[in-house]
C-alpha cells in the first residue's frame, strides 16, 4: 500500500460505520485497511447486560480500549478490573486480556487496535459469537435465565476472576 496516496477524510455520524451484529455483542468499524494505511482500526464494542466477551487471548496488536457507557469489566495484567464510563485500558501486544459487561446496563467502549488490520478477521469473530449459546453468552454473575437450569453447574463452571 503506498504512503504517498492522498487519503479521503472520514466524517461518520452516530452510530456510523460498518455494523457486525454478533447476539448480545454489536461491533462497529469506523476505521481500518485502506483508510488508515493499515496502521490502525477504530471500533465500538457494545455488550448487553451480562454479556460475555470473546474469552482471554492474546495477539500482537495493541488495544486501547476507552469506555464510552456503563460500566465494563477488562482482564489485563492477570486481573479482573472494573471500568466505568470514561477508563481508559492499554493491552500491550502479547498481553492476555479479555472484556466483558457484568452489569446490569448495556456498556461500551471505543477499541483502538494497533496496528491495523484487525477488521478482516471480523466476519469468522461475528459467526463465533452469534454460534455461542445464551448460556455461554452470559456472565458468571448473571440472575438466572430461563434457558439455564438452577443448579446445572453450568454458571459455577464458568466462574473466572
Amino acid at each position: 500500500m503506498s504512503h504517498d496516496k492522498k487519503r479521503t477524510p472520514i466524517v461518520l455520524p452516530p452510530g456510523g460505520g460498518r455494523p457486525y451484529a454478533m447476539g448480545p455483542l454489536h461491533a462497529v468499524f469506523k476505521a481500518d485497511g485502506d483508510e488508515t494505511r493499515g496502521q490502525y482500526s477504530i471500533s465500538e464494542w457494545w455488550l448487553e447486560p451480562y454479556t460475555r466477551g470473546p474469552g482471554a487471548h492474546t495477539h500482537e496488536e495493541d488495544d486501547v480500549f476507552f469506555v464510552l457507557e456503563g460500566t465494563m469489566s477488562f482482564f489485563v495484567g492477570g486481573e479482573w478490573i472494573d471500568a466505568p464510563k470514561g477508563s481508559l485500558v492499554i493491552a500491550p501486544g502479547g498481553t492476555a486480556h479479555d472484556f466483558e459487561n457484568r452489569t446490569a446496563e448495556r456498556a461500551g467502549a471505543l477499541n483502538i487496535s494497533v496496528p491495523g488490520g484487525f477488521e478482516p478477521h471480523m466476519e469468522g469473530i461475528a459467526e463465533w459469537f452469534r454460534a455461542r449459546s445464551s448460556a455461554d453468552s452470559r456472565t458468571a454473575n448473571a440472575p438466572p435465565s430461563p434457558s439455564v437450569s438452577p443448579g446445572s453447574g453450568t454458571d459455577r463452571a464458568r466462574e473466572r476472576g
